[in-house]
This record gives C-alpha cells, sequence and structure tokens, in this order.
C-alpha cells in the first residue's frame, strides 16, 4: 500500500512539475496532502484532486491552473480544504445536498437566509428586507395632462403602442401582463445606468436617482416573475417579446440620451397606461372571465400578501405599484423642464 502511495505521488508531483512549466505564472504546491484525505474532489477550478485507495490521481484537464488565475494554491489553502471535506457527512439529504454543492477554490460562502419565524427562504431572486407592503391608498386617477410639444410627443407614443397591443393581446390579460412588464423593466435599468455612466464621468453624486431607477426595473422585472407562475406565454408571444425587447431598449437609449425629460415622460404615461390595463384585468376577475386561482407563493412573500391571497389581490399590489412608478417618472421630468438635474432633488428610493 506504501509503495502504491508513493507512485501515485510521484506521478502527481511530476504531473504538476509539467503544469509548471508550462504556465510560469502558476503556483502547484501543496497539492499532495500529507495525511490521508477522504475520497471526494477538493475544487481546484478545473482539476480535481482525489485520494482513492491509497493513491493519488488527477482528473479533468492540467490546463484548470491557468485558468484559475496566478494565485497560488498554499499548503496552508490545501489544509484548510482538507479540514473542510473531512467532516464526517450525515445519510440521506445532506449528502444529496454536498454533491448538489457548488465547489470552489475562492471560498465563497452560500448565504443561508431565514424568515422572521426562523424558517429557510427560498428565494435567491430577492431577499426579506427587500419585501415590502404595497400602499393600495394610492391615487390611481391621477393623470399629467400633456401641454408641451415633448409632452404631446410622448402622450401619442404610449397611445399608438396600445392599439397594436389592444388587438394581439385582447381579453388575454395573463399574457398582456407579461408583454407589459418586459417593456416596463427597461427604462428604469436604461435611464440608472446612463446616470451611473454619467455620475462617473463627472466625478458627482447622483442624489440617489442611480438606485430610484434601477429599483424601479427589479420591481417591474418582479411583476414580470410573479405573472409567469399564472400565465403561459406561447412561442410566438416570447418571440415577440425578444423583438419588442431590442427594438424599445435602443430607441429609449437613444430617446433618453437626446431628452431625458421626454424619455421619462413617456415612462409615465406608459405606467397610466398600465394602470388602466390592470384595472381591466380587476374588472374580469370581477365578472369571473378569469379564475380568480391562489396567489403564487412568490408574490406572498414578495409582496407580504396573507397566506389565503389570490390572484386579484397580487393585481391590486402590482397596479399600486404600477402607479408609484408614473409619479416618480413624471416628478423626474417635471425637475428636467424646470432646468435642474435630478441630483438636485432627491430621489424616491423606497417609493411604494
Amino acid at each position: 500500500m506504501m509503495m502504491a502511495s508513493r507512485e501515485g505521488a510521484s506521478k502527481l508531483v511530476s504531473s504538476m512539475m509539467l503544469v509548471s512549466r508550462s504556465f510560469s505564472t502558476a503556483t502547484a504546491r501543496g497539492i499532495v496532502a500529507k495525511e490521508a484525505v477522504p475520497a471526494k474532489a477538493v475544487g481546484f477550478n478545473g482539476d480535481v484532486v482525489r485520494r482513492n485507495i491509497g493513491e493519488f490521481w488527477v482528473r479533468g484537464s492540467v490546463f484548470g491552473l491557468r485558468h484559475g488565475s496566478t494565485a497560488s494554491y498554499s499548503g496552508k489553502d490545501q489544509q484548510q480544504e482538507e479540514v473542510k471535506h473531512s467532516q464526517p457527512v450525515a445519510e440521506g439529504g445532506d449528502k444529496a445536498e454536498e454533491k448538489n454543492a457548488i465547489v470552489s477554490y475562492w471560498g465563497v460562502p452560500p448565504s443561508r437566509v431565514t424568515k422572521e419565524d426562523g424558517t429557510e427562504w427560498k428565494w435567491n431572486c430577492f431577499r426579506p428586507w427587500e419585501t415590502y407592503s404595497a400602499d393600495l391608498s394610492i391615487n390611481l386617477t391621477k393623470h399629467h395632462a400633456p401641454v408641451t410639444f415633448l409632452d404631446k410627443m410622448a402622450y401619442w407614443t404610449v397611445k399608438s403602442l396600445r392599439w397594436p397591443t389592444d388587438l394581439f393581446f385582447q381579453r388575454r390579460y395573463g399574457c398582456r401582463a407579461m408583454m407589459l412588464e418586459t417593456v416596463a423593466a427597461v427604462p428604469g435599468m436604461v435611464g440608472g445606468m446612463l446616470l451611473h455612466c454619467k455620475s462617473l464621468r463627472r466625478f458627482e453624486h447622483s442624489g440617489g436617482w442611480i438606485k430610484a431607477l434601477l429599483e424601479e426595473a427589479e420591481n417591474e422585472r418582479m411583476h414580470l416573475m410573479t405573472f409567469m407562475e399564472v400565465a403561459n406565454p406561447r412561442w410566438y408571444e416570447r418571440a415577440l417579446v425578444i423583438t419588442v425587447q431590442g427594438v424599445f431598449f435602443n430607441a429609449y437609449f437613444l430617446g433618453y440620451l437626446i431628452s431625458p425629460k421626454f424619455a421619462h415622460r413617456m415612462v409615465g404615461y406608459l405606467e397610466e397606461e398600465a394602470i388602466h390595463s390592470y384595472t381591466e384585468f380587476l374588472k374580469e376577475l370581477d365578472k369571473g372571465n378569469i379564475k380568480n386561482v391562489p396567489a403564487p407563493a412568490i408574490a406572498i412573500d414578495y409582496w407580504r400578501l396573507p397566506p389565503n391571497s389570490t390572484l386579484r389581490d397580487v393585481v391590486e399590489v402590482v397596479r399600486a405599484d404600477e402607479a408609484h412608478h408614473r409619479d416618480v417618472n413624471h416628478f423626474a421630468s417635471d425637475i428636467h423642464y424646470q432646468g435642474r438635474e435630478l441630483k438636485e432633488a432627491p430621489a424616491p428610493i423606497g417609493y411604494h
């Protein structure tokens, strides 16, 4: 057995010498453990080192060292890996969990988040501190009357987009909501990105508007993730989303570069149309034309809804979100119309 161990170690050392020779920027040392290590993988970013029946062997491409950057894998790191992987593993679920775990040399620990009651938090796309209760008391009928040329241009641009949407989706409000959210999630991301770049160029703060706009984009995306649980888009609707997103992203990007006040005004009117669409959605639910199914679990956790909430409750909180986005974007446009910059007014961060 000792002879086999020595022969295996000699093979490994020879392999490491070849790697070190081929890639001088990587230090391949400390791979051979001084003590017995349980037969399980040690992640090495491409190479997997194992001890199997008294003999070390290397599986995978030796070029993994190059992909692992110029960092050295020292004896201390190896000892830490030995300690971590030599701990006993429980039977059943723990083994399955370990098998599915992602092994990484960089040691980024997986986050374990729990709810207030101590139960495990199952969502990775948002955290408990990002949840909130929607303000349903917001005025849904507020409207900005277009006066200037840019206002009228923004208003009629949105109105012109509503006609083909009504023709295509008709009364299928679930799929209509998904299409609407794939578009509504774009402006906040584009505006936040451009403000971010502007802040870097000018070495100045944004007044919190970068965060506010990205927060809006994330909120709209969560609307989409919610409606994906209750509607099943057809293949041509998915293709339409790809097309519309490609066109709208670039058009809005150019529009924001040319005139931020026009871009924000247009989003304000777009949110007004969203309020109208969700109001019609609620009418169809009340008439029984759309089944009022239980609310998806993701919606209950995100908006802190009661456990027995239904689809109608979800549509109500989404509509309230759209009303808040309406206010934020009309407010941003008003700031520009007054000849000021967004950073001069505190951003409405967390305005739900």
